[in-house]
């Protein structure tokens, strides 16, 4: 089989994994705190004949660090971060984080994500307020009030750069690599009242998938054509 061919099928198969990117991408443009999905594609180079002969890995899915739209709710029991920050929420008997901010609270005062995870302190234990405290307020570092008097604070967590996040449900991600208390909070800014949107841009999205059904199209045309080459080739030296 010819190396044209193998190039051609590289990038049949990088195609298709970067359209199931896109297709999760876009079937969460509405999941409060969801993070795009992209591809990190690399060169493979081959001997072949005795030259080099590059083909396209099929790439490696890793999740956007960038942040999403921030909008008001008006709902007390809303919160985002304004920075590189994640809340952390328990989920089974792994510690998960977020940027999806929306809670609510149980009827025993423990705060909740809106699938029931509950939302962690920085001791990693689920923060619980009175539920027939008053308004709760939310202060930028997290900390939580009830008629001015402290009750807990959510905890806020950096996750290292170099992390592989491992998706969970909805928004929820698990890092490979520990995650360290936010420290500064002037460059982590919790804001109550507020939930963070998906960072996926549907306009870029669909311009990706054009772009993309394209590659696939010429790709395809590519295979079929050394095929086609491939077989005259055959009847030509197989016997008269």
């Amino acid at each position: 089989m010819g190396s044209g061919l193998y190039v051609s099928l590289s990038a049949q198969l990088a195609a298709d994994k970067r359209l199931t990117t896109i297709a999760n991408n876009v079937a969460n443009l509405n999941t409060a705190g969801y993070r795009a999905e992209e591809v990190r594609f690399e060169e493979m180079v081959s001997k072949a004949g005795g030259q080099d002969v590059s083909f396209t890995s099929t790439g490696e899915t890793y999740t956007s660090r960038k942040s999403g739209p921030i909008n008001p709710t008006g709902n007390p029991l809303d919160i985002a971060v304004e920075g590189k920050g994640w809340f952390a929420v328990r989920d089974g008997a792994t510690t998960a984080y977020t940027r999806d901010g929306r809670m609510n609270m149980s009827p025993e005062g423990e705060l909740r994500t809106l699938s029931g995870r509950p939302i962690l302190d920085a001791s990693g234990a689920p923060v619980v307020i009175d539920p027939t405290g008053g308004t709760v307020r939310i202060g930028t570092d997290g900390s939580i009030s009830q008629n001015r008097r402290a009750v807990g604070r959510i905890g806020l967590f950096l996750i290292p750069e170099d992390a592989k996040l491992t998706r969970r449900d909805g928004a929820l991600v698990v890092p490979d690599k520990p995650a360290a208390l936010v420290q500064n909070y002037n460059r982590n800014v919790v804001r109550q009242g507020f939930v963070e949107g998906a960072n996926v841009d549907a306009i870029t999205e669909m311009t990706r998938l054009i772009a993309l059904q394209r590659a696939f199209e010429m790709a395809a045309s590519a295979v079929s054509q050394t095929e086609d080459s491939t077989s005259q080739t055959i009847r030509e030296l197989g016997p008269g």
